[in-house]
């Protein structure tokens, strides 16, 4: 079978969308530049502002790059790079092209490379979809449910509080179990808790701790929304690391199978 997931046409499709973004983003930072010279902004502000703006744009750019990274092991780098071009992120992305993947008997997920085209037109389709019911029904429901939220926060700003933390915290637990005391598959060793996910965990942790500290220091604020591209890479890097200096056995070490 021909490599169907990196042919010109795939990258073709891949630049036009692109390019479409771009041109719709160079359009309305236009419009927003012109309308503000009229309202009376002055230029240097505009251009503090751009530089600003550019500045906060390259961390959550890292993460894309990391995810389209991460999936394009199995899935070639042109449909990642669609996907991602357009709306997305890696908690998303990950989980629904492995979903699409282990429904088809792959067990070892965005893991191994996918070679048959159905799999490939399955995970592309999922994760497709699912990025579409934000697109709808935001314009729908989030305007009542903001509404919502406002009361609550007006009538009760400390419990509005503490259920956004809550959320928060649940999410990374989820994360932090799964990295500690997930059960892997007997079918795909390494898969599960085990040496290089908690070896992982940790490196995020003992960089994140003291880069949220330091970002908070004077006239180190523009680090903070780089604090998370920085652990993400650095944990990614020491795993790779490991993966070629530890034996295999402890590399593929799980505590639960």
């Amino acid at each position: 079978m021909p490599n169907f997931k990196d042919t010109p046409f795939m990258y073709l499709v891949g630049g036009l969308v692109a390019a479409f973004v771009v041109t719709q983003s160079v359009f309305f930072a236009a419009k927003a530049w012109r309308r503000a010279r009229k309202l009376g902004i002055e230029q240097a502000q505009l251009k503090r502002t751009v530089a600003q703006s550019v500045l906060f744009t390259l961390a959550p750019a890292l993460t894309i790059l990391a995810t389209i990274l991460v999936l394009g092991s199995a899935l070639g780098l042109p449909l990642p790079w669609l996907r991602l071009t357009v709306i997305g992120n890696i908690n998303y992305e990950v989980t629904a092209a492995e979903s699409a993947l282990q429904a088809f008997g792959q067990t070892a997920g965005v893991g191994e490379p996918v070679t048959d085209p159905a799999m490939f037109s399955a995970a592309a389709w999922v994760m497709t979809i699912g990025s579409c019911f934000p697109l709808i029904l935001c314009p729908l429901f989030v305007k009542k449910i903001q509404q919502k939220v406002g009361k609550t926060v007006n009538t009760n700003a400390r419990w509005a509080d503490i259920m956004s933390n809550a959320a928060v915290i649940g999410i990374i637990a989820a994360f932090v179990a799964r990295a500690i005391a997930g059960m892997g598959k007997a079918a795909d060793p390494g898969d599960g808790a085990g040496l290089m996910s908690v070896t992982t965990l940790l490196v995020s942790v003992l960089l994140t701790v003291p880069l949220q500290k330091l970002a908070k220091a004077p006239k180190m604020g523009w680090l903070e929304p780089f604090v998370l591209p920085i652990a993400l890479f650095a944990a990614l890097g020491v795993a790779v690391l490991l993966g070629q200096l530890l034996p295999p056995e402890l590399v593929q070490l799980e505590w639960r199978q």
